[in-house]
């Protein structure tokens, strides 16, 4: 089995909840892991269904959540309403085109240490923090 690493923390982590693992939950964390990018309930779900067609939207939903909570995935709220999930890796921030709704990663080092300049100055502790810039990606400006 791929990411064995994951499949041990959910486990560990379903049964710190009194939680029992089931084939479900392991298909959908494996679709998940092998997702690229920014994914909703619904991209998972018609990507389960390819090769688990038993697996109900609920069922991905719910396991969604779970693994949110066990830390193997993040839950971003992009303007537009749309609950996306990513995996979790270093810290990033994102460019979101309005148009299309394409997403693009982007670190900078700058932003990051201004941000932690500003704290200083005000005598503020940042616990954590969210950077989108929302606009036209190329394609969308070119194209339209």
């Amino acid at each position: 089995m791929a990411h064995e690493v994951e499949h041990a923390a959910l486990n560990r982590y379903l049964e710190s909840k009194g939680l029992k693992q089931t084939r479900q939950r392991e298909a959908i964390l494996e679709v998940f892991l092998e997702a690229v990018g920014h994914v909703t309930s619904e991209e998972l779900f018609q990507r389960v269904r390819e090769s688990h067609p038993s697996i109900g939207y609920t069922t991905v939903y719910r396991t969604m959540k779970l693994l949110c909570e066990a830390g193997l995935a993040h839950e971003r709220n992009f303007e537009g309403g749309v609950t996306r999930y990513e995996i979790p890796h270093d810290h990033h921030d994102h460019l979101v085109c309005v148009r299309c709704g394409k997403i693009i990663e982007f670190e900078c080092q700058m932003i990051e240490s201004a941000q932690e300049d500003i704290a200083k100055r005000y005598h503020f502790q940042i616990l954590r923090h969210r950077h989108e810039l929302y606009g036209h990606c190329d394609a969308c400006r070119k194209g339209g």
